[in-house]
């Protein structure tokens, strides 16, 4: 049973999030309005509290499984995950998935605001412990369905991001980079491994999952590092490395701030056509409204600064921070591509040759994990972005959609997307604990 303090803190901070979910504003805008090159950005609406809307997770049902776009189709490559986060493709073919959760931030929304967060995470699925480890998927009748599965490695740290350069593998916890030795084929790795750098946590790391991908020569890692808060309300002191992206050495760990003012840097990709050029998609700023801000993808660029704390979407100033910096807001980039409000697009797949089939060849295809800060609800779908000479070009086409049922339940919620050089898109599903394949309609 629990303790008496503990059953009635639940009690209220389930009142409190049913109170929430009748609170707040709704979209005045379509979902489209916040998508694209231009996003329209309606002044702030700042409610006495922030709109709550939760997806409650449910999980597929048998039988069930996500809708594909005309002309492709979807198949479980695996089932029975805990939590798959990410997914890599080594150049065997062999999957990686990150089984992982948020680590204990035992400062991170402390009291009652606290409370409400972890039922909201609850509610939506992501309070499950983390397994800490990265599981290995093989498909050896190459009929798009995993039939080898091992744990790859384990005992490590929320993990996230994955890197393969040479014969070194590296994998991004939430609180180090840490490297091991690969041999093509094996199915697991027993050593220890070493540290190439630390990264940011500490008792609050808000945004807990750290993304990594290598240079296209090798001699680079970038790693994403989210923000310590929405907008800085725990002291920008606790913000000291956060909300960039680093560049790491691949060989000596040395690194430095490649970009910051980033407020949640998930997705990592090169897009290497007409020449190599990092980008980021990003999870901007809650609790202006169900119409602000939209999330974004954009090229990255060296030395770049993007607003957060203190302006949105280019120099739209957040009038909430303090204390206000005019003169840093005017010095931010505007993003290249909306992706539209609070969708919580974390996946990032960028291509010139996907081997699907046209429309979706050249461009990036981006997991969006879904919204909880919206009215009606956003994200919840795999899309595609064309790109013509590197650059975004068009609108954004649905890949997989269904995510949510008729109830406006959850029975899943895509995040990492990867392409598996087959002629397929694997897509993780972190509630419905699958790794789902996108392949042609004909395969």
């Amino acid at each position: 049973m629990p303790r008496p303090g503990l059953l009635m803190a639940a009690i209220v901070a389930a009142g409190t999030v049913v109170s929430l979910s009748a609170c707040g504003d709704s979209a005045k805008l379509p979902l489209s309005a916040g998508i694209g090159p231009r996003p329209q950005l309606p002044p702030p609406d700042v409610t006495m509290f922030p709109t709550v809307k939760v997806a409650p997770a449910v999980g597929w049902r048998q039988g069930e499984q996500p809708t594909p776009a005309p002309g492709l189709a979807v198949t479980a490559f695996a089932t029975g995950l805990e939590h798959p986060r990410n997914v890599y493709v080594l150049p065997n073919g062999d999957v990686l998935v990150a089984e992982t959760n948020a680590p204990p931030k035992p400062d991170d929304s402390p009291g009652l605001r606290g409370l409400v967060t972890r039922w909201i995470m609850r509610r939506a699925g992501a309070g499950v412990p983390s397994a800490n480890r990265l599981v290995l998927l093989r498909d050896t009748h190459a009929d798009g369905v995993a039939d080898v599965r091992s744990v790859f490695l384990q005992g490590l740290h929320s993990p996230y991001g994955i890197a393969l350069v040479g014969d070194q593998l590296f994998v991004a916890d939430t609180d180090a980079i840490r490297r091991y030795r690969y041999h093509p084929g094996q199915t697991h790795i027993d050593e220890p491994g070493s540290i190439l750098t630390e990264l940011p946590a500490g008792p609050i790391n808000h945004h807990w999952t750290k993304n990594l991908v290598a240079s296209p020569d090798g001699r680079f890692l970038y790693v994403s590092i989210g923000s310590n808060s929405n907008v800085g309300e725990n002291g920008l002191a606790a913000e000291q490395d956060r909300a960039q992206i680093w560049q790491v050495d691949v060989r000596t760990g040395e690194h430095r701030s490649f970009a910051t003012g980033l407020r949640n840097p998930n997705g990592l990709a090169f897009a290497l056509d007409p020449r190599p050029v990092l980008w980021t998609a990003v999870n901007e700023r809650d609790a202006l409204g169900s119409d602000l801000v939209p999330d974004y993808m954009t090229s990255v660029r060296d030395g770049g600064f993007y607003g957060w704390p203190f302006s949105y979407y280019g120099q739209h100033l957040d009038q909430r921070v303090h204390p206000q910096r005019p003169d840093l807001a005017a010095q931010a980039i505007a993003p290249d591509y909306a992706l539209g409000a609070h969708t919580a697009s974390l996946g990032l797949a960028i291509t010139t040759h996907s081997l699907l089939p046209a429309p979706f060849t050249t461009g990036a295809f981006v997991g969006q994990h879904g919204s909880w800060n919206r009215r009606p609800p956003s994200g919840y779908r795999v899309i595609f972005v064309p790109f013509v000479d590197g650059r975004p070009d068009g609108e954004p086409i649905d890949v997989l959609t269904g995510f949510l049922d008729a109830d406006g339940n959850a029975r899943g919620r895509p995040v990492g997307v990867a392409l598996d050089g087959h002629g397929g898109l694997l897509v993780a599903d972190d509630v419905g604990n699958t790794i789902w394949r996108v392949h042609g309609a004909a395969r």
